[in-house]
């Protein structure tokens, strides 16, 4: 017990430092703005039709870092701090973002993945709090709960898992169309990278904490199984 809550501790105050030092680098390079001065909006609609893609729609989405693809929609949808922004930070999750609309026209396995894990992982969000709690206040008694908990658990942080590739190799064709099309040059294109880098950093730290808490429930239900 004592191991997991130093585990759950350290990862929760990386997870903190994490996300700082993306909100810092965000606002950083939101000050440097591209010497062409495309706005993210600018960037996005070049990046896709530079990949052949004309079916998705590039759209204003409230919010700081709010930004996301939906493939369902197929809407690139940028924050506002993104969309009318002539900065690197903006041109660099724009392209990211696009990304993701590159992966969904050509198939890629892992998103095809982490699309059919949603509904799943939609299902499980719903009740798995209360599954789990029930089954920890019922573990000698009815230890089949907690089981189905951990189940549900497992599917959240398989989700978390496949994120990973998902978001690294967006990333990396964000930053190869970026050099290639010259949205970004020699002074300008090493800040891009590092602003994508911090934001992959924060999916690696909530990987690893899902999975550290999915051990924690798997190691207390085997405790139990073994005091039977």
């Amino acid at each position: 017990m004592l191991l997991y809550w130093i585990i759950f501790i350290g990862v929760a105050v990386l997870s903190w430092l994490v996300s700082r030092r993306l909100q810092s680098k965000f606002e950083t390079y939101s000050q440097i703005a591209l010497p062409n001065g495309m706005t993210g909006r600018d960037v996005a609609e070049q990046m896709l039709r530079d990949n052949g893609i004309y079916d998705v729609q590039v759209t204003c989405t409230p919010g700081h870092l709010t930004d996301h693809y939906n493939p369902m929609t197929k809407t690139v949808n940028l924050s506002e701090s993104v969309y009318d922004s002539c900065s690197i930070a903006a041109a660099a999750v724009a392209a990211h973002e696009c990304g993701h609309a590159v992966q969904h026209a050509c198939a890629y396995a892992p998103l095809r993945m982490r699309s059919a894990l949603v509904p799943v992982v939609s299902f499980a969000s719903n009740i798995m709090s209360w599954v789990l709690l029930g089954g920890m206040l019922l573990l000698h008694q009815f230890p089949q709960l907690m089981l189905f908990g951990i189940i549900l658990f497992a599917s959240t942080t398989l989700f978390s898992l496949v994120t990973l590739p998902v978001e690294i190799n967006a990333s990396q064709r964000a930053l190869v169309w970026l050099s290639r099309a010259g949205i970004t040059n020699v002074f300008t294109h090493d800040k891009a990278e590092d602003a994508l880098k911090s934001a992959a950093y924060t999916y690696v730290v909530a990987a690893l904490g899902s999975l550290a808490t999915l051990l924690y429930y798997i190691f207390m239900f085997l405790g139990a199984s073994r005091d039977e």
